[in-house]
């Protein structure tokens, strides 16, 4: 898939070892409680849906957008990551991410999207409601949080299969 955002032109890929540096980068940037190697690599290594978005950079080179992984269950799919790089948020990327997401889905023949979300994250949460996410629950200390503590977090579904719903669908 390829996509033309605000002049700029990206395209996703599966997530290879060798993006593996990079990805840690942001992932480490954008929040604090980062994934480890471990979980990325574990994640391959399970054969989750692993995909990166790239995009050029002005010096001819490419630059690392956002990632996600999502694990595919019966009749659902379960978003475990999804991250932009904090120099491209607020861009629209994660929605192109999410679109991806869903058509991917639903070819998968899941009929839901399921995520959690720190109860804390207003702009993540924010994104799922304006796509029809609905919060379906809470899992109480789910996430850690500093020191000892622990954050909830709020469990989204998106329903796939209804018939008036056309995200995720791409034309």
């Amino acid at each position: 898939m390829s996509a033309v955002l605000q002049s700029f032109e990206a395209r996703l890929e599966p997530l290879v070892a060798e993006r593996l540096e990079a990805l840690l980068a942001i992932e480490q940037s954008a929040y604090s409680h980062p994934w480890t190697r471990g979980n990325f690599i574990d994640s391959l290594r399970a054969g989750y849906h692993c995909q990166t978005l790239v995009g050029p950079t002005p010096d001819g080179g490419e630059a690392l957008i956002g990632y996600f992984v999502a694990m595919k269950g019966v009749d659902e799919v379960h978003l475990l990551n999804i991250t932009v790089a904090p120099a491209y948020q607020r861009q629209g990327w994660a929605t192109l991410m999410l679109e991806a997401l869903a058509g991917w889905s639903r070819a998968q023949r899941a009929n839901w999207l399921w995520l959690e979300v720190r109860a804390s994250n207003q702009r993540a949460i924010d994104v799922y409601d304006s796509h029809g996410f609905r919060r379906v629950g809470v899992r109480k200390g789910y996430y850690p949080a500093a020191g000892v503590r622990r954050e909830d977090a709020i469990v989204m579904s998106l329903r796939l299969d209804e018939p008036n719903s056309s995200w995720g669908r791409l034309s």
